[in-house]
């Protein structure tokens, strides 16, 4: 299996970012192609933002970027699991995963920094 046999709806692949060790779900993104060959070759998540129409490392502002631990393809070859080590948080919201709350908005997760404080403009 390689690049080209992930099926890209309209140019993108799902890619799930995942704890290397806990298990614990991070976050869910896009990413197409040219983001996933540098993921490969850099061992750093990059993702395609559909909202700015841009390719972007993780990390890039926040320095809370994900080293690679392994990848994985699921069996329809539409999505991506990214195995990584989290350096600070995942989520730009400050938690440490983007699923940091419940159907009922009771917040569950671990908030690790204030956005005011990483995302300054």
């Amino acid at each position: 299996m390689n690049i080209n046999d992930l099926k890209f709806e309209n140019g993108l692949v799902t890619a799930i970012a995942q704890d290397y060790k806990t298990g614990e779900v991070l976050m869910v993104a896009f990413m197409d192609k040219e983001a996933l060959k540098k993921t490969i070759e850099t061992k750093r998540s990059y993702y395609w933002s559909r909202s700015r129409r841009k390719l972007w490392k993780k990390g890039e502002s926040s320095g809370h970027e994900q080293i690679i631990h392994d990848i994985l393809i699921d069996c329809d070859a539409d999505a991506v699991l990214l195995k990584v080590e989290q350096i600070g948080g995942a989520c730009h919201t400050g938690y440490r995963s983007c699923f940091y709350r419940t159907i009922e908005g009771k917040v569950v997760g671990e908030k690790l920094f204030e956005p005011e404080d990483v995302y300054k403009t």
